[in-house]
């Protein structure tokens, strides 16, 4: 791998010059008060966290090519990503990803086959009676969940809420594998969070 080459993608170079420009797009942004300065140990990880994200885009516009995906009638980014749970359980990386409509067309692909079986559903309502049970006016103006809502009442949104979240599962394990099989970093733009490289060290 050349020098000005950062990795590679099923062989095809993501080069440095790339980098450099995505990064001065980021700090452009409103959000460049937040970034960490250029040059410092948490500035080389926010450039190996934008590696990822360029070299996930990159894996998702060949996988999605390779199965006959296309944007059209993608679901929003809030239907699979309703909240900063949702966010977390699939980690920075392809949740950023998901800000494309391509990407979440390959979501709905990779994840159509997924089904919750009645048993997870009715363990699920087991462990959390209240959890979609209806709310009722407490003291000091909040809500409480009323006495545990029955199975059959509650079982559609018990359903729904596994689903997603197997979705999310199955489609980063997904995702994870695919990139691993395509890309190649080279040395210094390694995971923000592989421990081999020397910016990654734990500081309280």
């Amino acid at each position: 791998m050349s020098a000005d080459v950062v990795a590679t993608v099923a062989g095809r170079p993501l080069r440095i010059d790339e980098v450099d420009e995505r990064e001065e797009r980021l700090r452009a942004t409103r959000l460049a008060t937040a970034l960490p300065r250029a040059g410092t140990s948490e500035g080389r990880q926010l450039r190996r966290w934008l590696t990822q994200l360029m070299v996930t885009e990159r894996v998702v516009a060949m996988q999605a090519d390779a199965l006959g995906v296309v944007a059209d009638g993608a679901p929003s980014e809030r239907d699979l990503l309703p909240d900063n749970v949702a966010r977390m359980e699939l980690g920075s990386i392809a949740a950023s990803v998901l800000d494309q409509p391509l990407a979440r067309a390959l979501f709905v692909h990779v994840t159509a086959s997924l089904v919750v079986s009645d048993a997870d559903v009715a363990d699920y309502h087991t462990r959390n009676p209240a959890r979609f049970a209806p709310t009722a006016p407490a003291a000091g103006g909040w809500r409480r969940p009323a006495a545990g809502a029955a199975l059959a009442d509650v079982r559609p949104a018990i359903a729904a809420h596994l689903l997603v979240a197997a979705r999310r599962r199955a489609f980063r394990g997904w995702l994870d594998a695919r990139c691993a099989e395509l890309v190649e970093l080279a040395p210094g733009y390694e995971h923000p969070g592989d421990p081999r490289q020397p910016d990654n060290t734990h500081r309280h």
